[in-house]
């Protein structure tokens, strides 16, 4: 059996936690070139989701950080455009197949690598998303065919456009900073001259306490079920020495019904602006930082 597939595969503490860095270091190229094709087979064979993303996050290092320093390897390369346009439409089990299929260089082994570690992120998303679907509450969210079989409404209190509000005077070149208001970047229409309210959240920070201060619980259980034991705590904050130093909700958001068929989402802390035109973009969460 393949060495790293022990290593995944293997109850005994000195086995599992062996260094992948250390085995890659004293192995050739064509060793590391047998254990990535059998750890590719065993990715795909395997139904235990923990094997299957340790199988792919150690093909990503191989071919990213130990292939590239083996004596042999070509430098240089041309990668599969087909494969590099799966990779960009996030088809990676297409792309990776394409690669694979050619001929080994450093070019084909960086695209191996990033293909294995987008799979790898995509394969524990996809888990996360079963996870939530099968929460009945959850479950309107993956119903959803049509806009109008949206559950969720604004209400309409928000739609009365409050004269007592200040008026937009003109454009802002960028995103807001703190403390400033968060307004349209476009001046309100005659039709409707005053802004509409705002409905402003805020909300305690998350904090998960576990045996190591901070780890991702959902991959932590698979590989190591007694550290995954969790306090989940809300927490309100406040910067010392300033303000009444009263700790308060620090998580804010504001949500404001515009005159445009839009959704703009401003980030003060990021300053960063988005403007989303259509459905599929809402769910595109890779497009921009605004996006979760």
């Amino acid at each position: 059996m393949s060495q790293l597939i022990q290593i995944i595969t293997a109850q005994e503490p000195d086995v599992r936690n062996r260094s992948l860095d250390a085995f890659c270091r004293s192995a050739t190229l064509d060793e590391l070139l047998a254990e990535c094709a059998a750890l590719d087979r065993f990715r795909r064979q395997s139904d235990n989701l923990y094997e299957r993303v340790r199988a792919l996050f150690f093909l990503y290092a191989i071919y990213r950080f130990h292939i590239p320093l083996k004596a042999g390897l070509a430098p240089g390369g041309l990668v599969p455009f087909d494969g590099y346009d799966n990779l960009l439409k996030r088809r990676f089990e297409e792309a990776i197949d394409l690669f694979l299929a050619a001929p080994l260089s450093d070019a084909t082994a960086s695209a191996l690598a990033e293909a294995y570690r987008r799979l790898g992120f995509q394969t524990l998303a996809n888990q996360v998303r079963r996870s939530v679907r099968s929460v009945r509450g959850n479950q309107w969210m993956f119903r959803i065919g049509h806009p109008a079989d949206q559950p969720l409404r604004v209400r309409e209190e928000l739609y009365r456009a409050d004269d007592k509000m200040t008026r937009w005077q003109g454009e802002k070149s960028s995103a807001p900073t703190r403390g400033e208001d968060i307004s349209p970047p476009h001046p309100v229409t005659p039709s409707s001259p005053y802004l509409f309210p705002i409905l402003h959240e805020a909300t305690p920070v998350r904090m998960d306490l576990s045996h190591s201060g901070w780890s991702d619980i959902f991959f932590l259980g698979m590989d190591y079920p007694e550290g995954a034991r969790v306090l989940n705590v809300s927490i309100d904050l406040a910067v010392r020495g300033q303000g009444d130093g009263k700790p308060r909700p620090p998580v804010e958001s504001f949500f404001r019904v515009i005159d445009q068929p839009i959704l703009r989402l401003v980030s003060v802390d990021l300053g960063a602006v988005a403007e989303i035109t259509s459905l599929a973009e809402v769910f595109d969460f890779a497009k921009d930082y605004l996006g979760l």
